[in-house]
């Protein structure tokens, strides 16, 4: 009996749910982070979800492919013709093994009108030419092209012979066939000039950039004439080469007007962190992208995000460094990382003037572009977020690579984090978030209000932890009495950890001491280095900086930070909106919630006329005047509009 073969892409497959039913390449990866193959999709979705079906079912080089992969990405485009255009820059880039199209040096074909030569030619080529050549496109279709060059050659009989051919016609004062049948206007034995071959060469280059109407009109007359003398079959052949033009000239959505390089850069986060999307533009061509995850430590503003991931991805691309980089907003210090940016685009190709400019585009294709990334960007974070919270294998190493540098008998399966916030020493309050099995649970997240208002974290650590265990101390007690009860404290922790250094560690050990918690570890996280302090150690443990144990510390620690100033901003909100308010005679519950409505903030309403408070429903001019004069702490002045 054959046992059936699983199918090994199952390891990596990605959540249901997270593949977006969209356009776009995807890019299969092996253990060393090389792309092994590249391909497109017209739904990424429906793609995608082939390679991790029925292992029989699967061609065999696909499951040769399939064999060495280890993971799988994606980027997400407008249409159907951008993927075709990204896979094959892609695989340019990459030359993954599993892929044979477009393994050659073969680039997609351009008409290019050789400008630098004394008499210009146009041809098809697939390189850039010289500088001073002009080139129109990338196409997607080279026959399309010969049609429209067979079109236009009508109307503009210009050159199109090699050097050599056109250097014998020079000497032998004898033109090609292409001239006997109206496809050269020969300047090779002199029968138009260079200044006038040259005026040909324009009015092609015109046509080329999209003044197709010459062209047109003289198709139209000419299609006229063949149909009024009944050479329908002309007429029929003329109508073809228009319709090839118009195929061959169609906009690629992919490509830029600009020729000159750029990157786009876009981001898409929340508190914990930012997801960066960087697109790589050369020549008009989308040719690759670069994305990136930032733990906001310190801030989620992108501004501030920005300027520390441009930084970190130049220094890697130094080589390759555009002239004009677009961001959805300046970032912070934007001169200085302007700066530094030119001199390392500067030390590289050693010009004189390397200037970069950082520009915030507002409407038009660039704008278009910052979309584009933000999506993107947008499925990099979910992808990565899913990858790490819910991948049990993630959470299973991350805790057994905590509990291996701490030193426990058992990994720590429910952690709490404990942190402090204060407005200068006032409004203090703390947070405890909870972790189970490396996920959050938020149904047990508990809130504190000390009660006392002072800059003493320590204090403050003392007195929180004091009131957790007590309260476990407590469900102890009366589950010895009652049997089981369901709350928050009255779960025993494995790993209890402390926002802060050595100091709050040992402020919140003395909190607990007398409260039955000798077998619960408790670890201070200071924040500069993601120190992790125990109990009588001198010397920190310092977790890998990849490490997926760091990863589940940052984000327990970010998740009690975010849980405390959310409830010390509610606190103070509250306490200045009751002090400013809920003081002044005639002023309730309903008048207090009608004027905040209006206004939006107390500061509005001190600001406020007479007029305009009195506006407000229940609010008389006589109340009005009184509030003013309880807000400002002076007779108020505003007694009349203006």
């Amino acid at each position: 009996m054959l046992v059936p073969v699983a199918n090994p892409a199952a390891r990596f497959r990605p959540e249901a749910g997270s593949i977006p039913d969209a356009p776009g390449c995807y890019l299969f990866s092996d253990h060393a982070d090389r792309v092994v193959y590249v391909g497109k999709a017209k739904s990424l979705r429906s793609r995608l979800n082939s390679y991790f079906a029925s292992w029989d079912g699967i061609a065999p080089k696909t499951r040769a492919m399939l064999s060495v992969a280890t993971q799988v990405n994606w980027m997400v485009v407008s249409t159907e013709s951008e993927a075709l255009h990204l896979e094959y820059n892609l695989i340019q880039q990459h030359r993954p093994r599993y892929n044979i199209q477009f393994r050659d040096d073969k680039s997609f074909p351009y008409l290019l009108v050789s400008t630098s030569e004394r008499v210009p030619r146009v041809r098809i080529s697939r390189t850039s030419g010289k500088r001073y050549d002009r080139k129109f496109g990338p196409y997607v279709h080279a026959q399309a092209i010969r049609d429209t060059l067979d079109l236009v050659l009508r109307v503009f009989p210009v050159r199109t012979c090699s050097n050599g051919v056109y250097q014998q016609a020079e000497r032998n004062q004898r033109a090609c066939l292409l001239h006997h049948i109206g496809k050269c206007a020969a300047p090779c034995i002199g029968a138009v000039s260079d200044s006038e071959h040259r005026e040909l060469i324009d009015g092609l280059a015109n046509f080329l950039n999209g003044d197709t109407r010459h062209v047109t009109h003289a198709l139209k007359q000419a299609m006229a004439q063949a149909s009024a003398d009944q050479r329908y079959e002309t007429a029929a052949k003329l109508r073809d080469q228009l319709n090839a033009a118009e195929h061959a000239l169609t906009k690629q959505q992919i490509i830029s007007n600009s020729t000159r390089p750029f990157d786009v850069v876009a981001a898409f986060g929340d508190e914990l962190d930012t997801a960066f999307q960087l697109l790589i533009v050369r020549n008009g061509r989308l040719v690759g992208q670069h994305a990136a995850i930032i733990a906001n430590i310190e801030s989620h503003d992108i501004a501030t995000l920005l300027t520390r991931y441009l930084l970190n991805v130049y220094a890697e691309r130094e080589h390759d460094i555009p002239a004009t980089i677009y961001v959805p907003e300046l970032p912070d210090d934007a001169d200085a990382l302007i700066a530094l940016l030119a001199q390392q685009r500067r030390d590289v190709t050693s010009q004189t003037r390397a200037a970069v400019q950082i520009h915030t585009p507002q409407r038009g294709d660039k704008r278009a572009l910052i979309a584009l990334a933000e999506t993107n960007a947008r499925e990099f974070f979910t992808r990565s977020r899913l990858k790490r919270t819910n991948d049990f294998d993630a959470r299973s190493r991350a805790l057994r690579s905590l509990q291996d540098a701490l030193g426990m008998a058992e990994a720590p399966l429910r952690i709490e984090c404990f942190d402090i916030s204060h407005l200068g020493g006032e409004g203090v309050v703390a947070s405890m978030v909870v972790f189970e099995d490396g996920l959050p649970k938020r149904s047990e997240y508990r809130k504190f209000k000390l009660s006392h208002d002072q800059n003493d974290d320590y204090q403050a650590m003392r007195e929180v932890l004091r009131r957790r265990f007590m309260r476990l101390q407590n469900h102890t007690d009366t589950k010895q009495v009652l049997g089981t009860v369901s709350d928050s404290f009255a779960q025993r922790p494995n790993l209890v950890l402390i926002d802060g250094g050595s100091g709050q560690l040992n402020a919140a050990r003395e909190g607990a001491a007398e409260l039955g918690v000798s077998e619960i570890m408790f670890v201070g996280l200071a924040k500069r280095f993601e120190e992790l302090w125990l109990e009588k150690r001198k010397q920190p443990v310092v977790l890998a900086r990849d490490s997926e144990a760091r990863y589940l510390v940052q984000r327990v620690r970010d998740e009690a930070h975010r849980f405390a100033i959310t409830y010390q901003r509610t606190t103070r909100t509250a306490a200045i909106t009751q002090s400013a308010l809920d003081g002044i005679p005639g002023v309730g519950p309903k008048r207090r919630a009608a004027l905040l409505k209006q206004f939006g903030s107390v500061h509005a309403v001190k600001n406020a006329t007479v007029a305009e408070l009195s506006a407000v429903s229940g609010v008389s001019s006589t109340l009005a005047t009184t509030i003013l004069t309880e807000l400002s702490g002076t007779t108020s002045k505003r007694t009349t509009d203006g």
